[in-house]
């Protein structure tokens, strides 16, 4: 596993969050960054799993560090907007304040070996609730011009919100927009 990079305007929130992370088991190797540049740096010169930051760094926002990135990195943004329109497959808004468990998990979540093993299981869906969430990407897509991993995410996002299945929030999406 790759590091884990803690970005925050103020030092000691970053060594907060790196303390949770380092105690949950995640990372011994998370590092604190406070600009845009040096986290840019160290993606040259290390392997990186995962970004945490908020929306404004030292030297540039999250959308300029963003399109720096490499398109497998993922970046997890803590902020307070929760009206943040942002539709990346790769970014996961965790709206502040929040739970350390919250932290935590959305953090597991974005590690590409949790991301790997989620991939080589075995499929658990019915065929059914495959058709209702392929259903409500198409109507995501159609009605929020999103891409296909845009669809899923944002469907992933809401069901870890509400603490539903995503075929539960599929129905839902889709009983919302065909009314």
């Amino acid at each position: 596993m790759g590091a884990i990079i803690v970005a925050m305007p103020k030092h000691e929130d970053s060594e907060r969050i790196v303390s949770i992370i380092r105690q949950s088991g995640m990372g011994e190797d998370t590092l604190v960054c406070s600009s845009g540049s040096e986290i840019l740096r160290r993606i040259e010169d290390m392997d990186i799993s995962l970004i945490i930051c908020t929306r404004k760094l030292k030297d540039m926002g999250y959308e300029e560090l963003h399109g720096y990135l490499p398109p497998k990195l993922n970046l997890l943004l803590l902020t307070k907007d929760i009206q943040l329109g942002l539709y990346s497959s790769n970014i996961i808004v965790l709206q502040m304040p929040f739970r350390t468990s919250d932290l935590v998990n959305s953090a597991r979540m974005l590690l590409p070996e949790v991301l790997s093993e989620r991939r080589n299981r075995a499929p658990s869906r019915s065929a059914l609730d495959k058709q209702t969430i392929d259903k409500a990407k198409m109507l995501l897509m159609a009605r929020n011009n999103m891409t296909e991993p845009e669809a899923y995410r944002y469907l992933q996002k809401n069901s870890m919100d509400m603490g539903r299945t995503l075929s539960e929030t599929a129905h839902m999406i889709i009983s919302m927009i065909d009314e």
